[in-house]
């Protein structure tokens, strides 16, 4: 290759296709981190696509013929009018982009303050500028702008990037790296450009920035991308770990459930007719313990992953105050169902703060759009009466996922105590949801379909319950109605036996 043709590859960028092929790979980086954006909702893949958006513009009006001019040229007027707001707007984006990425405000809510307000303060400073430049027509004001945005810029990211190196993050090498790759071609392009360094090469400048550009943005796609790497392995291990637990969950099932029947067939081989009997009552009971509990074991590893995932929604958004008080509710209700899963029976004021707590954790998902009530019967002292534990999760699950979850509407939940008679308890669950009729329609619908299992099991356990007592117990349901017969949820009273 001779001089000539080197000459021609660094002196003319914007004739010789560099600039289309850094426009190219800029514009294909925003709306691929446009994309993952939606992908993830993290909000370091938008600052890092509005960041190379806004360069690409800013370059746009550098091409000289090609289709890129010929579609340029209606915006060109505008483009030089923005030109110097672009530069300015997607420096401090990039420091957006870099301390959100970094998650500078967990290291230190100190400099996460000073680096932001220093952003705020240029941004400001600099639409004066621009006002004053509208208002008088006096460029200088955007040149002396220019300036005081260059060192003030300069001195920031000086600061900011010595702040890199005391930060324990896997990725700030990639930031530290992809800037000084671009600080030293910007500081090279300006000292060509502003005192002539290389007679008669101008636009050797640009090809320079355009080379620091590219390798900047390599290095920033590669940090998205292994931190995008390091997500999906976190997600492939807790799923992993959530199918294990529960291949051992079901094989613990099967051997208690033989253990069981073998136990139950050398009684039945040795007792008389009567002790065989209540000896099979007494297995069915625990046969039955042991399907709830089963099945409990089976959903609380799906329950936890959803609700972990919620609280870890509110990590990555920064909602710290919203992450510890839910982290708080979750870890009281795990130990409250581990507290549970010991008793058969439990008071019924332990079941309504464990319900509560199981709400609370619910509610996370629906944006806290569920208003939960219970109201309790004065005279009744929830201490002394004891119920099968975890009883009313089952419908309360029901209702909001078959009732509520469908309505756009006010979601309203209510829970109601009170004493029937002398020798009953009422527990009235309330929702203003879509009703049976229309829960089991869009059910019959689906690929999938879903069956009430737990309240099936609920049951069993209710009916083994009230053999200990002088009096049965009831489930009765009953669907809502308005003035116009329309379906406006949906009631669910159980009674249970006081004495």
């Amino acid at each position: 290759m001779d001089k000539e043709s080197i000459k021609y590859i660094f002196e003319y960028p914007n004739e010789n296709g560099i600039l289309y092929f850094v426009l190219g790979i800029l514009f294909m980086l925003s709306i691929y981190h446009f994309l993952l954006y939606f992908q993830h909702k993290d909000k370091s893949y938008l600052y890092y696509c509005g960041y190379t958006f806004l360069i690409f513009l800013s370059h746009l009006n550098e091409s000289t013929d090609g289709f890129v001019s010929i579609l340029v040229k209606p915006f060109v007027g505008i483009l030089n009018a923005l030109d110097v707001n672009l530069v300015w707007t997607y420096n401090m984006l990039y420091f957006i982009f870099a301390f959100t990425f970094l998650d500078l405000k967990a290291f230190s809510l100190k400099w996460y303050r000073i680096i932001f307000r220093g952003i705020y303060i240029i941004f400001f400073i600099t639409i004066g500028f621009e006002i004053l430049y509208r208002i008088t027509g006096n460029v200088e004001f955007i040149t002396k702008g220019n300036i005081f945005f260059l060192i003030y810029m300069n001195i920031l990211s000086i600061r900011a990037y010595m702040l890199l190196f005391k930060m324990d993050n896997p990725f700030r090498y990639y930031i530290i790296v992809g800037s000084l790759f671009l600080f030293l071609s910007s500081m090279g392009a300006t000292l060509i450009d502003m005192f002539d360094l290389i007679p008669g090469s101008n636009e050797l400048s640009f090809t320079i920035f355009y080379f620091g550009v590219i390798l900047e943005n390599i290095l920033f796609s590669l940090g998205l991308g292994h931190k995008q790497k390091l997500i999906l392995e976190d997600k492939n291990k807790s799923q992993a770990t959530l199918i294990s637990q529960l291949q051992e969950n079901e094989k613990l099932k099967d051997t208690i459930h033989l253990q069981l029947e073998e136990n139950l067939a050398s009684l039945s081989l040795q007792a008389k007719t009567e002790k065989i009997q209540k000896l099979k009552e007494k297995y069915d009971k625990e046969l039955a313990e042991l399907k709830i509990t089963s099945l409990r074991s089976q959903m609380n590893p799906h329950f936890i992953f959803n609700s972990l995932n919620s609280i870890k929604l509110y990590i990555i958004n920064n909602e710290k105050e919203n992450a510890v008080y839910y982290l708080n509710k979750f870890s009281k209700l795990i130990r409250k169902i581990l507290n549970a899963s010991q008793e058969k029976e439990i008071s019924l004021a332990d079941e309504i703060e464990t319900m509560q707590l199981y709400i609370n954790i619910e509610n996370i998902r629906f944006n806290n759009e569920i208003e939960f009530e219970v109201v309790i019967d004065q005279s009744l002292n929830l201490n002394t009466i004891k119920i099968p534990s975890l009883i009313l999760q089952p419908f309360l699950e029901n209702a909001i996922w078959h009732g509520l979850a469908s309505i756009k509407e006010k979601k309203i939940l209510k829970i109601k105590v009170n004493k029937d008679d002398e020798f009953h308890l009422s527990i009235t669950i309330t929702d203003n949801g879509i009703g049976r009729k229309k829960s089991a329609e869009i059910n019959s619908r689906k690929i999938h379909k879903t069956t009430s299992v737990g309240i099936k099991l609920t049951e069993e356990r209710l009916s083994n319950f009230a053999k200990e007592y002088q009096n049965d117990y009831s489930i009765t349901f009953t669907d809502l109605t308005d003035g116009k017969k329309k379906p406006k949820g949906t009631k669910v009273e159980i009674k249970l036996p006081l004495h």
